[in-house]
């Protein structure tokens, strides 16, 4: 496996279970707020995160390559409004698209076509997740200023719940 390559996803790693963290952390805001549904949609992120960080770890072992764990930063997100979650996660998410398509431009680059199969997984949730961010925010614009719609939209969120990813390594 080429090392650059190897290098990028054994840190995709840490920023994986540092998304994991960050969710976390909204988890517990929510809480506070008395919006459990709005928790549980992010204790349910956190878990999909965690996910991708032990899908990338098992890719590396699967190619002879030793991952490497570092220490995962504290989120540092200030949250002051209902809203500030919602925007700080739809800035993550894009964030990680990010390095996932950095990743990926670098198998491109040595033609790695394993990797690159198995991030297209990757490049495919990272929509998926910016979609939905972006909902959530629209959703709360529209209805997170009306009692009744923010009790709503906490029931819809209330209701997710957790399926593990499907990649096949």
């Amino acid at each position: 496996m080429d090392k650059k390559v190897a290098k990028l996803i054994n840190e995709q790693i840490n920023k994986e279970l540092y998304s994991a963290y960050l969710y976390l952390d909204f988890s517990i805001y929510y809480e506070q707020q008395g919006l459990d549904g709005f928790a549980n949609w992010y204790m349910v992120q956190a878990q999909e995160e965690r996910d991708h960080a032990m899908l990338f770890l098992k890719y590396l072992q699967l190619n002879g390559e030793k991952a490497t764990l570092e220490a995962v930063g504290k989120p540092d997100k200030e949250m002051k409004s209902l809203m500030d979650p919602l925007k700080a996660g739809l800035e993550h998410e894009q964030y990680v698209t990010g390095l996932i398509n950095d990743i990926y431009a670098a198998a491109y680059d040595v033609k790695d076509f394993r990797a690159m199969q198995f991030l297209d997984w990757f490049v495919k949730e990272q929509l998926e997740e910016e979609k939905n961010a972006d909902d959530m925010i629209k959703k709360m614009e529209l209805f997170g200023n009306d009692s009744k719609g923010l009790y709503s939209l906490d029931a819809e969120y209330a209701a997710r719940i957790y399926t593990a990813p499907s990649l096949v390594l």
